[in-house]
Formats: C-alpha cells, structure tokens, sequence
C-alpha cells in the first residue's frame, strides 16, 4: 500500500524556484576571483559586486512590498566581493523564509509594487524569480569572459 503524501503548497514551490536560481548564483560568486569584483562586460554595465547588490536589493524591496512598505533608499554598495556575498546570503536566507511563510491567502492579496502597480503578491514573487534569472544570465556571461566556468544554471535538490 502506498501512502499518499502532500503536495508542497503554491509558496514552497514558489521559495523552491528562486532558490534554485539564487544557490546556483551563490555557487557561482563562490568561485568568482576577488580581484575580478568591479569587472562589467561593458562600459556602463553593472560589475559583479553591483549585480550582486542589485538581486540583493531586490530581495529586500519585494519583501517590503509585501508587507505594504513603500520602498526605502538603496544600501550603501558592498565595499568589494566578499560583502557583496555575504549580503545575497542574508538577503537569500530572508526572501526564503517570508515566501514559505506565505498562504494562498497571502499569495492572492494585491499589494502595490513596482512603479505603483498593483498586482497580487504570486505575480510579485514570479517577476523576483524572473528577475533574478535575468541577471543571474549576465554573470555567467561575465564569468565566461573571465575564464570562470559556471555551474549549472540552477541548482537542484
């Protein structure tokens, strides 16, 4: 006799994706070389600390957004690689934690997000992931031109 088992919930499946983005990101960073921190793949272009800092500060706006926050100033940018690290770990470590937590409820409410549309917290949370793949395909392009190898672009499991 089998024993069915629970789905997971719309939000753990939700958490599950963009942390399958953001730990292969992390994986990524780890290799990245120190010296390499302000390397941008053109002129204008964010480097890697400032990408870093932008998913990060991504993170933190969508979480505010979601509990009816207006979104505040930007932090002072990472002083180099390894604090820009540290930060996507933090700001990974909250994202997860307030998507889980979220109930259908929660995932249908209409909250004001970028650019003052209004839209439900699942589609904010689905631009996050998008978002995050996005640039996460910039910074493998940009290890690439460095001779850093990536890893697979998400990570399972």
């Amino acid at each position: 006799m089998t024993v069915p088992t629970a789905s997971p919930s719309r939000s753990a499946l939700l958490a599950r994706a963009l942390h399958s983005h953001r730990a292969a990101l992390m994986d990524l960073y780890a290799e990245l070389p120190d010296d390499q921190a302000q390397f941008a793949a053109w002129e204008g272009g964010m480097s890697f600390v400032a990408l870093a800092d932008h998913l990060s500060g991504s993170s933190e706006r969508f979480l505010g957004m979601v509990q009816g926050q207006a979104p505040g100033a930007l932090p002072a940018p990472s002083a180099d690689l390894p604090a820009a690290r540290a930060r996507l770990q933090q700001t990974t470590e909250a994202a997860m934690s307030a998507i889980a937590a979220l109930g259908n409820e929660d995932l249908g409410r209409r909250v004001t997000a970028f650019g003052g549309r209004e839209m439900p917290i699942a589609a904010m949370v689905d631009m996050l992931i998008t978002h995050e793949a996005h640039h996460k395909g910039q910074v493998w392009m940009m290890a690439r031109m460095i001779g850093v190898k990536p890893p697979m672009f998400v990570k399972m499991g």
